[in-house]
């Protein structure tokens, strides 16, 4: 018996308990995109699948909606792939482990990939069921949205002929999202020199942090673990020495980073001030971090005598200097919707190797200038330290549409729905609706989604019932679009 057997919509939690079973993390998506091509043959609807991956699934209007304006739903088929520390668990090719627990579903130790399965599990649903009322359908899946949006970038739009868009990707019942910021992966490589010194090694690790996604929670202050470990190195300077041996944090440039780590060698005398002052870092930070981020732990243990490679002197200074400076949060509010992040920085996957300094972060924000200025700096940052600066995945702002006919419509559903009135927001994460209003002009796009909690991490969760009500409301939806 299947683990999501007995929940309703059945087929919405059918089709989302086999996306489960399929390795579908980003860049990683052939599989997936195999599945729905089957999919549209299986039940006999005309499909499309372009060489990234992409699948658009057509069906024709039911009876009465022949002379409607089409409708394009819309979401990604890649997944952020986190897991706890020690977890065994292999994104390539382990199916995922559901469990229910009361109204929520999760996955053992790892993400679950509601993020954005759901939106097609709801899509498949919707295709299937020939009972509906709706117009003309084009389902679209894209690739690789959590790394850069890159499916939707690459993806032919020439073939979709639907007035309204529909996206199925946000985390939050009762919202109507109408616009989005604009984004790029900025990466950085940072040349570094080693030399061979024999000391006493300490393993350094910070961790303990909640993390989150790096847009849609990026303003609630969490700790990035990365850059603490930084400060750590700085601050202890003031007490020992030590040359750094690796440094790495981070999994995902669209993730808050929960845990970092670095070795060191040092002197005896040295290492055991670093010891110390991690317990007294640990309470510095909690105290900081009190409401946001209280369970951040340091902890420095001792792995002996050893000989390593270190870093130069020079490189291990502009290593800290660059992690010191590097921009990060909330660089900005919007002046005119209160409490939106207008720009923003997550420096997401650090990793020291041998030749280089690696750091690729993620860029956010609703100006196109402050997007492009804030990468100028970091760029500068780099180059100044002589380093190598590249983008990927730069993608637009999706703006707030006065003119909208959908917005009005779904909220008016909503309302007889549910006697109460949806906020209609702007978000600070990316959306794929700023490509498709980009490249479709005349476009009307909302997105929506069900209840959705700690996404891109290992406590990833998806309610049941709002699921459900999600799915009603975007049938009735599609029922009034006629």
């Amino acid at each position: 018996m299947s683990v999501l057997e007995n929940l309703k919509p059945e087929r919405v939690f059918h089709y989302f308990e086999e996306i489960t079973k399929i390795p579908h993390g980003s860049g990683n998506t052939q599989q997936i995109s195999d599945y729905l091509a089957a999919f549209a043959k299986e039940h006999s609807l005309r499909y499309i699948q372009d060489e990234r991956g992409n699948v658009i699934i057509f069906k024709d209007a039911a009876s009465g909606y022949e002379n409607a304006p089409g409708v394009i739903l819309q979401g990604h088929v890649d997944m952020v792939c986190e897991k706890l520390p020690g977890s065994t668990h292999d994104f390539t090719k382990d199916p995922l482990t559901l469990f229910v627990e009361g109204d929520i579903i999760h996955a053992d130790g790892t993400t679950l990939g509601g993020d954005d399965g759901i939106a097609v599990a709801y899509e498949l649903a919707i295709l299937e069921d020939d009972k509906l009322q709706h117009p003309a359908i084009e389902a679209v899946f894209t690739v690789d949205e959590e790394i850069g949006l890159l499916g939707a970038s690459a993806l032919d739009t020439a073939p979709l002929k639907g007035k309204y868009l529909i996206n199925l990707d946000s985390e939050e019942e009762g919202i109507l999202w109408a616009g989005c910021a604009g984004g790029m992966t900025s990466i950085s490589e940072l040349p570094v020199n080693y030399q061979e010194r024999t000391g006493i090694r300490y393993d350094i690790k910070v961790d303990g942090l909640l993390g989150g996604h790096s847009g849609a929670e990026i303003d609630k202050i969490r700790a990035n673990a990365t850059l603490l470990l930084a400060r750590f190195l700085h601050e202890f300077r003031e007490f020992g020495e030590f040359g750094l041996i690796s440094l790495s944090g981070g999994q995902k440039d669209n993730a808050i980073p929960r845990q970092a780590e670095a070795s060191v060698l040092t002197e005896q005398e040295d290492g055991e001030k670093l010891v110390s002052y991690a317990a007294e870092f640990t309470q510095m930070l909690r105290k900081e971090y009190t409401g946001t981020d209280e369970g951040i732990t340091v902890t420095a243990v001792c792995r002996g005598e050893q000989t390593e490679q270190v870093l130069h002197p020079v490189s291990q200074e502009k290593v800290i200097f660059f992690l010191m400076n590097y921009p990060n949060g909330i660089q900005k509010m919007c002046g005119f919707i209160d409490g939106l992040v207008e720009t923003s920085c997550n420096v997401g996957v650090t990793r020291l190797g041998s030749e280089c300094l690696a750091c690729s972060t993620s860029v956010r924000s609703s100006a196109g200038s402050a997007k492009k200025a804030l990468a100028g700096k970091i760029q500068y940052l780099t180059e100044f330290l002589g380093g190598e600066y590249h983008v990927e995945g730069d993608y637009p702002s999706w703006e707030y549409r006065q003119d909208s006919v959908l917005r009005p419509l779904m909220v008016q559903v909503y309302k007889e729905m549910y006697k109460e009135e949806p906020a209609v927001q702007v978000i600070h994460a990316g959306l794929e609706c700023g490509l498709f209003y980009e490249k479709i002009p005349g476009l009307d796009c909302i997105s929506i989604g069900p209840n959705m909690k700690d996404i891109h991490t290992s406590e990833e969760t998806l309610s049941i019932s709002s699921t459900a009500r999600v799915y009603e409301y975007l049938l009735e939806v599609l029922k009034r679009l006629k």
